[in-house]
């Protein structure tokens, strides 16, 4: 009886109640999908790179026309690692060879390694424009960008 009092059963009630449903079924039909775009928009903004290897300086590990996958947070890096950095205002994906401190050398010279900076070779030799090439041969840490992450 109270519920005819304040007209809950008034047809005009239901009807906005069914409307205002609808809506929210429409809401979560469209938020769903636009939060997956969001956080995979933030994640790859912020945590990963995607990149693309144009050459084959990495075969047989990275194959020329693949697609990879690189973090940006990444602790400690170590001889063996692939990294992904800039040189001359391009991204490059090399190995990293030698770590500060250490003794290469390079074209007939026997270099010790600054802090804070790698030496990179592409693991194909043959085609790699790499550290033995580069006036100065040393990536240093705040060019890198990411470490690879995939494949």
């Amino acid at each position: 009886m109270l519920t005819a009092l304040f007209g809950f059963q008034h047809p005009n009630f239901l009807f906005w109640r069914q409307i205002m449903n609808i809506r929210k079924k429409n809401i979560r039909i469209w938020l769903i999908p636009f939060l997956i775009m969001a956080i995979t928009l933030i994640l790859f903004k912020a945590v990963f790179l995607l990149g693309y290897v144009p050459t084959e300086s990495m075969e047989p590990t990275l194959k020329k026309d693949s697609y990879i996958v690189g973090t940006r947070i990444f602790s400690k890096l170590e001889i063996g690692d692939i990294i992904i950095f800039y040189h001359d205002g391009k991204l490059l994906v090399k190995r990293i060879a030698a770590a500060e401190g250490e003794s290469v050398e390079h074209n007939g010279v026997s270099l010790t390694v600054p802090e804070n900076s790698y030496y990179v070779l592409g693991d194909n030799a043959e085609h790699s424009l790499d550290s033995r090439y580069w006036e100065d041969p040393f990536v240093k840490q705040e060019d890198i960008v990411a470490r690879l992450f995939w494949p």
